[in-house]
């Protein structure tokens, strides 16, 4: 017995653990085992390093293959992740690979005479280790043979961009993650003419960086960074990004901003921006902002907000309001962290009650600010080489303006990638645009930057706030509603559903474009003929109604769903998927004409209208929907 307990015993403390060994060393396949030692050998992070040592020797296989088999994809957005070690996260060994191929690609589009006279500039926000991922890319370029503008100082989104334009660059990096929780960052690549890259840059410099994987020599020798000659701080593009944000406003309206009293709450979120809001505000005569002192400076916890986006509404304002309360304020502006979004908020004088105004409000009224001001200083009113742009999920308010001013109207794809380099062809083609946003808060007013610029939409804004004031004597609320008056009356819905499931959303959309049976045989009304549908656009195999052809004028990509229904009373609602997250995403807008002045009724046809398409639609009881949380 005691012979047989003996043997029992020697198994459980020698054999068992060493087969269970055995067992989970079979699960770390040959593809995992090449990206583990691939990941010693190249990366030279303590903290990333141990990282991974520590999940080898604990046998994590299953966070290891997370972390290493699957790599963050660069797209027209570059890139952005969580921090964390492994190819699939945002961390020193992946910075250097993507500047690498960045770097390879450029040298393969550009001459060597042209790139070390032009070069390429780098700008970072307060995020933890954006500094330092800007730092290894400027290395990476710098020992290429580069000539490399780098922001000794944090710098707003938009500057980058700018610096461009203003440098002549080839490109230009931002490393920031905008609004994004603490833990994630991002590479924001723009290409020279100072817009966002879109395809084919962004999959030829994908391919750049798979090929040039392996270190560089000397790419983790940033010892001597700031000795390099070629090595050039681009701060007085700051200085010239004032000026011409000054520029905007015309003389006569800095004259009313200077005798003005009008006093704004702003708050960065804790985020890049104060310092170029403090700086334009003064350029052009506006009192100084009242700052939100928790959230004036950087600080990459962001420890006041559960998500640092202004995005949220009241609950991401909430210290913004209380200051604006305390100190008799009315007006309250706020960037997201890297300064390139802009919030509104205003308080009702009569009731007491704050309104967060939607992305699609604020663009109403930049719009026609933009307007007023170009009519201002040009007195001939010509407005038919003007342009304006909008993405396709945004409010057709600018459309309204431009039918009834005789200027222009261009709609994009989503993201100011798209608006960006829309924008650059038409200034070589000898246009002007005055003005282009998007509803996520997103504003580029005038061209100095070809992408959404939260600094000169708040200058702007306070701006409008002071001549409404002066010479109309009326609130921005009040305005709007003028503008609905005049224009048309814009009244949004938007929301989402979450679709875990790929297949469930690719039937949902299937089944609108074989609604009878046959392809391309989409509904044509809803609540039993009540409401009946002009146009459909599908962008996801390129048919667009309202077209003589029938074929769609803005890309297409098969890769994702979207399709837009048109209806006779003026209602637009666009049905289409995240690219980032698993929702099914609705955008509904009733587009009134001019003259039609029962909002209230409006608004219930739009309610009526937007559930009924949800229902009849998307069928979330049927496909096991889950509606977005209020």
């Amino acid at each position: 017995m005691f012979i047989h307990m003996y043997i029992k015993l020697l198994i459980r403390i020698h054999v068992v653990p060493h087969l269970n060994s055995l067992l989970r060393a079979k699960m770390a396949s040959p593809q995992l085992r090449e990206a583990i030692e691939q990941w010693l050998k190249w990366d030279k992070c303590e903290k990333t390093l141990s990282e991974i040592k520590s999940l080898e020797q604990a046998e994590n296989w299953k966070k290891l293959d997370e972390l290493l088999n699957t790599r963050l994809a660069f797209g027209t957005a570059g890139l952005r992740g969580k921090m964390r070690a492994g190819f699939n996260g945002m961390n020193d060994l992946v910075i250097a690979q993507t500047a690498q191929g960045l770097c390879t690609y450029i040298t393969e589009q550009i001459s060597d005479t042209f790139r070390k006279n032009h070069g390429i500039v780098f700008g970072y926000d307060g995020r933890h280790n954006s500094k330092r991922f800007a730092e290894i890319s400027a290395n990476v370029f710098i020992r290429a043979g580069f000539k490399v503008y780098l922001y000794r100082c944090l710098v707003a989104t938009p500057l980058v961009p700018y610096t461009i334009k203003y440098f002549k660059c080839l490109a230009g990096v931002m490393v920031t993650a905008s609004h994004n929780p603490k833990d994630d960052n991002g590479y924001k690549v723009y290409w020279n003419n100072g817009a966002q890259i879109i395809s084919p840059h962004d999959k030829n410099i994908q391919k750049a960086i798979l090929a040039n994987l392996e270190p560089w020599v000397d790419t983790w020798n940033t010892e001597d960074l700031y000795n390099s000659t070629i090595l050039l701080d681009p701060k007085e593009a700051i200085k010239t990004y004032v000026d011409k944000v000054r520029e905007t406003v015309p003389p006569s309206f800095i004259e009313i901003n200077s005798q003005s009293n009008l006093r704004l709450v702003y708050s960065a979120m804790h985020g890049v921006g104060y310092p170029f809001v403090k700086d334009t505000f003064e350029a052009v005569k506006l009192q100084p902002v009242i700052a939100v002192e928790e959230q004036k400076d950087a600080d990459p916890e962001f420890p006041t907000v559960v998500f640092p986006n202004p995005e949220e509404g009241k609950s991401a304002l909430e210290l913004s309001i209380k200051k604006a309360d305390s100190t008799g304020c009315s007006i309250i502006l706020a960037n997201d962290p890297d300064a390139d979004r802009l919030a509104l908020a205003t308080k009702n004088p009569n009731t007491g009650k704050w309104k967060v105004y939607s992305g699609n409000e604020i663009g109403a009224l930049l719009g026609w600010w933009a307007i007023h001001l170009y009519k201002h200083t040009h007195p001939e009113g010509d407005l038919s080489n003007c342009y304006f742009l909008a993405s396709t999920v945004s409010s057709k308010i600018l459309r309204a303006f431009a039918e009834k001013e005789g200027l222009h109207f261009i709609e994009t794809l989503t993201g100011f990638k798209w608006m960006g380099n829309e924008t650059d062809k038409l200034i070589n083609s000898g246009k002007t645009v005055l003005f282009a946003f998007e509803e996520a808060i997103g504003f580029m007013f005038s061209t100095n930057v070809l992408d959404k610029d939260g600094v000169s939409a708040a200058c702007h804004l306070a701006s409008m706030a002071c001549y409404l004031e002066a010479k109309e004597k009326i609130s921005f609320d009040e305005k709007l509603q003028t503008i609905y008056k005049e224009y048309g009356f814009h009244y949004n819905k938007t929301s989402y559903f979450f679709c875990y499931e790929p297949p469930v959303i690719k039937k949902i959309f299937e089944r609108l474009r074989y609604f009878a049976g046959e392809s391309k045989t989409y509904p044509s009304s809803i609540l039993d003929g009540k409401y009946k549908i002009k146009y459909i656009r599908d962008l996801t195999n390129g048919v667009d109604t309202a077209q003589s052809d029938g074929k769609a004028i803005l890309p297409v990509s098969a890769s994702s769903q979207m399709i837009t229904f048109t209806f006779d009373n003026g209602l637009v609602i666009t049905l289409r998927t995240s690219g980032t997250e698993p929702k099914i995403k609705y955008y509904a807008e009733m587009c009134a004409q001019p003259g039609q002045e029962d909002f209230d009724g409006l608004i219930n046809t739009t309610n009526e209208m937007v559930s009924a398409i949800v229902q009849e639609f998307l069928q979330p009881d049927e496909n096991n929907l889950t509606a977005k949380s209020d």
